[in-house]
């Protein structure tokens, strides 16, 4: 198992045509020194340090200026134009990163140096100092939990440890987070932080099960609140929570009801949970607990938690759901109470920042293909008939360009990240007349927060305080082991294909988007027809 100390990270890689291979103890890297590093926990978690001073780059320009190495074939070409826009809409989804000094001959170092402090991922022992850890109780190849009264107390053998070491090394200690850079400004999807995409590392925490353990399993009680909207999946992550925490060892489990309302509503009583409880809970839809939007005060839920002995709470939600759960961490932690708060993120729209998928949106973009499929009948049998299928994305379009792509029925996508005219020579309108004219039908996909300039602004939010837009159209088990490590006001994403730890306020500091310049999109428009309506 891995000690907190021992650094079971992965790396965004942002390379400039190189391929990252992972590191291993022999070769002679700056990885290398952490493969030694002690099994015990320390405190504090120290992020690997790399000294980028050596990497050099060949091109003194930034977004907004002119790019000196692109071949003289391109200039004054329509090419130049797309470029041009690549450059502002790139400049445009980075706006949300720190202001960066290119002039800076340490800007590489300061950059990860501000990473690594916000992705610093809370710790129960940053609040209690003298908090004594114990060796974990999670073992897979036992079908009972361990407890001090089974087979001689706790496991601490050397041996014991050994292999289990072994098994969490089998995930990769070193691996790529996620690449989200290509090898030049010019190629679709980049999004890089200098004009040269070069090589900057940024670590995260690894996820799962550790060495030693700052809960006594038998002193747990855990809460299971979900909140928001249904989610496909809901009563499945419910259900590996639960089996969990038993495996862990912990006997007092139960579900606030219907989202952070159950916490206030004395009609609403906790409900006790166990593996009997939730066995086959995973076969129905809905949420076992109920969901609901919005809720009472956060020093009203902090009460709730602290009368009812609550010390590991799991929130299941979104971006909303998330903020509220940082905000219970933080109060938590005012309160000097020995809490730990773990969000498990939960949204089909597929929009929370830096996680590859969340649960649900697979099943959102398979059920948006069944309607696609009807209002194309519809359409494709009626005299110039034009078929518009609205589907979810508040700020994000990823369920409407998935679906359009997987269908190959839609002629027009529509999404909150590509802005578009519906009017006018290269209008919407425009186009739809022409497909018309064509092939005698239309298919509109349009996410829900699509063309809202269009649209009469509205002050009103709903009860997660969510503006309300017009109307335009098996792993989870990695949470409850941060939670037990003494992890606190983090959520648990994959990313790159491995599930990781990361601190809740990076996560919901603004809504992951379409990059207009990705390959997806571009697939998405090769496979609609629709030129830019700009």
């Amino acid at each position: 198992m891995i000690g907190r100390d021992e650094t079971q990270t992965s790396t965004v890689a942002m390379t400039n045509n190189v391929a990252f291979n992972q590191a291993s103890c022999s070769q002679s890297t700056p990885l290398a020194a952490s493969c030694k590093a002690s099994h015990a926990i320390t405190p504090k978690l120290a992020l690997p340090g790399h000294d980028f001073s050596s990497s050099s780059s060949s091109s003194s320009s930034y977004y907004g200026l002119t790019f000196p190495y692109l071949n003289s074939r391109f200039q004054g070409s329509n090419s130049t134009t797309r470029l041009a826009k690549k450059i502002r809409v790139s400049a445009k989804l980075a706006k949300h990163s720190p202001a960066i000094d290119f002039s800076d001959p340490d800007w590489k170092s300061k950059f990860q140096n501000d990473f690594e402090t916000r992705f610093n991922i809370p710790h129960i022992t940053d609040v209690f100092d003298d908090a004594v850890s114990i060796p974990s109780t999670f073992c897979l190849r036992m079908r009972t939990p361990v407890s001090e009264e089974f087979a001689g107390g706790y496991p601490s053998d050397e041996e014991w440890h050994a292999i289990y070491f072994l098994f969490c090394h089998n995930f990769s200690f070193h691996s790529i987070l996620q690449v989200i850079h290509y090898s030049s400004p010019t190629s679709a999807g980049a999004e890089c932080i200098d004009p040269d995409c070069t090589w900057v590392e940024q670590w995260v925490h690894r996820a799962g099960p550790r060495e030693k353990i700052y809960f006594r399993p038998e002193e747990v009680k855990a809460a299971i609140v979900t909140c928001g909207g249904l989610c496909p999946g809901l009563n499945d992550v419910i259900r590996q929570i639960v089996i969990t925490l038993e495996i862990y060892g912990v006997k007092k489990i139960v579900g606030i009801p219907f989202g952070y309302r159950g916490f206030s509503a004395k009609e609403l009583n906790e409900m006790p949970l166990s593996r009997k409880v939730v066995q086959n809970i995973h076969l129905s839809g809905g949420s076992l607990l109920g969901v609901s939007r919005g809720g009472p005060s956060i020093s009203e839920i902090v009460d709730s938690m602290e009368e009812r002995g609550i010390n590991m709470l799991f929130v299941l939600g979104g971006n909303g759901t998330h903020a509220g759960a940082n905000a219970i961490h933080n109060e938590c932690r005012t309160r000097r109470m020995k809490v730990a708060v773990v969000g498990v993120p939960k949204t089909i729209d597929n929009d929370i920042l830096l996680m590859d998928k969340t649960f649900g949106f697979d099943t959102a973009v398979e059920e948006a293909q069944r309607a696609i499929n009807s209002a194309y009948i519809e359409a494709h049998s009626a005299y110039h008939g034009v078929g518009i299928v609205k589907l979810m994305g508040r700020s994000s379009g990823f369920i409407a360009m998935h679906a359009a792509l997987a269908s190959g029925q839609i002629d027009i996508c529509l999404i909150p990240e590509v802005p578009f005219n519906l009017h006018g020579p290269h209008g919407v309108l425009r186009h739809l007349k022409y497909l018309i004219e064509t092939k005698g039908s239309a298919v509109v996909c349009v996410a829900e927060g699509a063309g809202q300039d269009f649209l009469q602004k509205t002050n009103a939010k709903d009860a997660s305080g969510n503006v309300v837009f017009g109307d335009i159209g098996v792993h989870i088990q990695q949470e409850v082991h941060g939670a037990f490590a003494g992890y606190s006001g983090i959520t648990v994403g994959i990313c790159n294909t491995h599930y990781v730890y990361l601190p809740i306020p990076e996560v919901i500091s603004y809504p992951r988007l379409v990059d207009p310049n990705s390959r997806m999109w571009h697939r998405c428009l090769t496979s609609t027809g629709q030129p830019d309506f700009l």
